[in-house]
C-alpha cells in the first residue's frame, strides 16, 4: 500500500499518516493533561520527540503501523492523531488522542471510526483490540458507540485500564 496517497476522508474530518510537517503542531499539543490516560508521558524536548515521529514514519512506510493526522476538513486545523497499531497481528490495536481545547466536539469517535472502517476494507485480521484507561469515560465511550465489548482489565503503571474488542466491519 502507498501510505503517501492513502487519504481517509469523513464528514468533518480528513486523516493522513503523518509527516516531518506535522511534527510542530503536534508537539505543541501535547501535554501533561493530555497525557494522564495515556501509556506515555510528554516528550522531554523537541529533540525527544524528533526521535519518536522519526519512528512512527519508519513504521508507516514499513506498513507496522499507522499513525494518521487528523485535521478538520474544511480549514486544516490539526486536531490530533489517531493510530492503527501492530498491523500484521489478527488483533491490530486502536488509538486516538485530541488536542483538549477541541475535546467534547466528537472528533474522537470520528476519527476512530474512520480509521475502523479504513482498516476493514484494506486489511486482513480478527477484531481491534483498543485499550484505555477505566477513568477515560470519553475513550470507553468511543470504543461501546463501536459495539466494542470489555474483555479484561489491568493495572498499567500509571491507571487501571480497559481493553475493548472491536468487531472488523464486514465488507460488502
Amino acid at each position: 500500500m502507498d501510505h503517501e496517497k492513502i487519504v481517509i476522508q469523513s464528514s468533518r474530518i480528513t486523516l493522513k499518516p503523518f509527516t516531518a510537517h506535522d511534527a510542530d503542531e503536534s508537539y505543541a499539543c501535547i501535554t501533561p493533561t493530555l497525557t494522564r490516560f495515556m501509556s506515555w508521558e510528554p516528550p522531554e524536548n523537541c529533540q525527544v520527540y524528533d526521535g519518536i515521529w522519526q519512528g512512527w514514519i519508519q513504521h508507516i512506510a514499513e506498513g507496522k503501523e499507522y499513525v494518521f493526522v487528523i485535521r478538520r476538513a474544511e480549514s486544516g486545523e490539526f486536531l490530533g492523531l489517531g493510530g492503527f497499531h501492530d498491523v500484521q497481528s489478527k488483533t491490530p490495536e486502536l488509538g486516538i488522542w485530541i488536542r483538549e481545547d477541541r475535546h467534547g466536539a466528537g472528533y474522537g469517535k470520528e476519527a476512530v471510526t474512520a480509521i475502523a472502517n479504513w482498516a476493514s476494507a484494506n486489511f486482513d485480521f480478527e477484531h481491534f483490540i483498543y485499550p484505555v484507561a477505566i477513568e477515560n469515560y470519553a475513550s470507553c465511550r468511543i470504543a461501546e458507540s463501536l459495539n466494542g465489548i470489555a474483555m479484561y482489565c489491568t493495572q498499567k503503571q500509571k491507571y487501571k485500564a480497559v481493553t475493548y474488542f472491536i468487531a472488523k466491519n464486514k465488507q460488502d
